[in-house]
């Protein structure tokens, strides 16, 4: 079993940065690949970034493509999603999510455990 908390979302103006955190528990944080997902109000979660168990190869959502950067410190147990330029349509809470393969994985239905969420605002 893992729990994950994420931290770090809040209210920024268009253009600004963020970073937010994900804390995982238990000893096995390392062996799981990682994503990021959102949600805005009326849609469906999407799919933000993801990467394996050792750091490498991360994908992103073209949305976010070139503007967040995912990672990772195993060692804290704890992986990060910098977002920058943001924009008032990357507004959504955003949940971290842990899943125990070495694949990378772009769709909810492909975790196995996730966080409350934490929300992000982005003002025009």
């Amino acid at each position: 079993q893992v729990q994950l908390v994420e931290s770090g979302g809040g209210l920024v103006q268009a253009g600004g940065s963020l970073r937010l955190s994900c804390t995982a528990s238990g000893r096995t944080f390392r062996r799981y690949a990682m994503g990021w997902f959102r949600q805005a109000p009326g849609k469906e979660r999407e799919f933000v970034a993801t990467i394996t168990w050792s750091g490498g190869s991360p994908g992103y959502a073209d949305s976010v493509k070139g503007r967040f950067i995912i990672s990772r410190e195993n060692a804290k147990n704890t992986v990060y999603l910098q977002m920058n330029t943001l924009k008032p349509e990357d507004t959504a809470v955003y949940y971290c999510a842990a899943t125990d393969t070495i694949f990378l994985r772009t769709t909810p239905s492909g975790y196995d455990f996730w966080g409350q969420g934490t929300q992000v605002t982005v003002s025009s």
